[in-house]
């Protein structure tokens, strides 16, 4: 890193906060500040909706995956990402928004009590909440290491400095400052991962290397499954990414529940799966390059990206990708955290504290950002204590992927009219389900268990979950009248509101 690239990086974080003050404004009472209002362009939603599901998790973990296997990352990850969210502009994306328009749902969750029960909406608020903080502690980590391969830096001070960035950004300016900042860390992650593209084009003699590197590779690397990326694991995530990135990520909820209509939000999603399917190309040649230009970091794969980096970037460029990892990571921990907040404020604690539903309009909000900062705060103290090297991949994968289907299921399906005599026992029974076949699995997976691939450790949860859903579903259904009038009123963006509808959690 040169003076340049120190001043292209310290220009980022400058701007980030700046949009942070600036949102600042726009930000008038609590639904602004977890839904934008509803005012958001379904352009700048789908963007956003792109930008909260990346992290330097890419550059990092799934960097050192192109490295050792190739072709397969983008298969299982930004394909099924892709097509999940193109299926999910049809199934999910207006639901979502018309729960805001005709409810006055705040926070992904608050349906479920009206869904369900409140029972049901807490242990999913609670295990989601603990599952959120330690993924986002895993984004921590990746960025920090990226931060001390290209500059030095050690990863703790790596950590609390893109985490104190982030957190006046986001407890400032709400939705509206995360929405914004993801739209200008979208130009500058464009722009240096354009920049590494045509770094590596040239140095390999022009932009055919994008089909003539695979007979330098190793064979393998051409393979779309590989390694323990099995036809089995792919299904598995395909669902899982599915469900995670049509709402089950909570954080991805909030975009099209931002939009201004049904309608819109639909168009977001459309414009987010088409992103998916194509911009990770442009990142993952690189990537797939790498060997040819780093070989011998089988080892130490998680820092090739970097290692390419300073070998092939002229001053300020270094800077400008590093500033890339940043939006990145920071789009989505800053949407998380936006998220958790309306889980906890508008969820978890008023059943916990009665006297949370008597603040004023101003204390809400200034809840939300209390929320908001400690949020961020417990996952950087979790991230600093991790060491960081190996904690990501296995938190990403082991963990994250693995325990997202049970959590998603009941809160995906729920909203679907399909399921509509599907009640608490099947949404109960289907996240303890799941979540305990996990931890048997990876208690397993510690031991060394030879059956316990990472297909298996991914796919078993998600299908115990899924058939717990269904058979409780079926041979338990619990119809309900209000729950019915609710589902038909996620049908169509028509303008009326359901007669005497409360707010979902003053329902609860």
């Amino acid at each position: 890193m040169g003076t340049l690239d120190w001043v292209v990086v310290v220009g980022y974080f400058f701007v980030m906060v700046a949009i942070g003050i600036w949102s600042r404004g726009r930000v008038k009472n609590i639904a602004d500040f977890f839904t934008a209002g509803g005012k958001m362009p379904w352009w700048l939603s789908g963007i956003s909706h792109h930008m909260s599901g990346y992290s330097a998790v890419m550059f990092v973990a799934f960097a050192a995956e192109a490295y050792r296997l190739g072709l397969t990352v983008y298969i299982w990850w930004s394909l099924t990402i892709g097509i999940g969210v193109g299926i999910g502009a049809f199934l999910f994306a207006g639901r979502w928004n018309r729960l805001r328009a005709k409810h006055d749902v705040a926070s992904p969750l608050e349906y479920l009590a009206r869904r369900y029960n409140v029972p049901t909406q807490q242990l999913m608020a609670w295990c989601g909440a603990v599952l959120k903080v330690v993924d986002i502690a895993a984004k921590w980590a990746a960025v920090s290491i990226l931060l001390r391969g290209f500059a030095g830096v050690p990863i703790t001070w790596g950590i609390v400095l893109i985490g104190l960035v982030t957190m006046v950004y986001s407890v400032l300016g709400g939705l509206w400052a995360d929405a914004l900042t993801d739209m200008g860390q979208f130009v500058i992650q464009g722009a240096a991962g354009i920049a590494m593209f045509v770094a590596v084009a040239a140095h390999l003699g022009g932009i055919d290397f994008m089909w003539t590197i695979w007979d330098k590779l190793p064979e393998s690397h051409s393979d779309p499954l590989s390694g323990p990326y099995t036809f089995t694991f792919f299904m598995a995530l395909f669902l899982i990414k599915t469900l995670e990135y049509n709402g089950g990520m909570w954080n991805l909820a909030q975009r099209y529940m931002a939009a201004p209509s049904g309608a819109a939000a639909k168009r977001s999603a459309l414009l987010s799966a088409g992103l998916w399917l194509v911009w990770p190309l442009v990142l993952f040649f690189p990537m797939w390059a790498a060997p040819l230009i780093v070989p011998g970091m089988d080892a130490n794969a998680e820092q090739a990206y970097v290692e390419m980096g300073k070998a092939m970037l002229p001053a300020g460029m270094v800077g400008l990708v590093l500033a890339g990892f940043f939006s990145h990571t920071m789009a989505m921990v800053s949407s998380d955290a936006n998220v958790i907040s309306a889980v906890i404020t508008r969820d978890m604690l008023p059943k916990l504290w009665k006297g949370i539903t008597r603040l004023t309009s101003d204390a809400q909000l200034k809840l939300a950002r209390v929320t908001t900062f400690l949020f961020i705060g417990l996952s950087m103290i979790i991230a600093i204590t991790s060491g960081g090297q190996g904690f990501v991949l296995k938190v990403v994968v082991d963990l994250v992927a693995a325990t997202m289907g049970p959590i998603a299921i009941p809160l995906m399906l729920g909203l679907l009219p399909w399921f509509r005599k599907f009640g608490p026992s099947a949404a109960i029974a289907s996240v303890i389900g799941g979540l305990g076949v996990w931890a048997f699995l990876y208690i397993e997976q510690m031991q060394k268990a030879a059956f316990v691939t990472k297909g298996v450790l991914v796919a078993t949860p998600l299908v115990v979950s899924l058939i717990l859903y269904i058979a409780f579903g079926l041979l338990k259904p619990e119809p309900s009248a209000d729950r019915d009038v609710l589902l038909e009123s996620l049908d169509s963006d028509d303008e009326s509101k359901p007669a005497g509808d409360e707010p979902a959690a003053v329902k609860a």
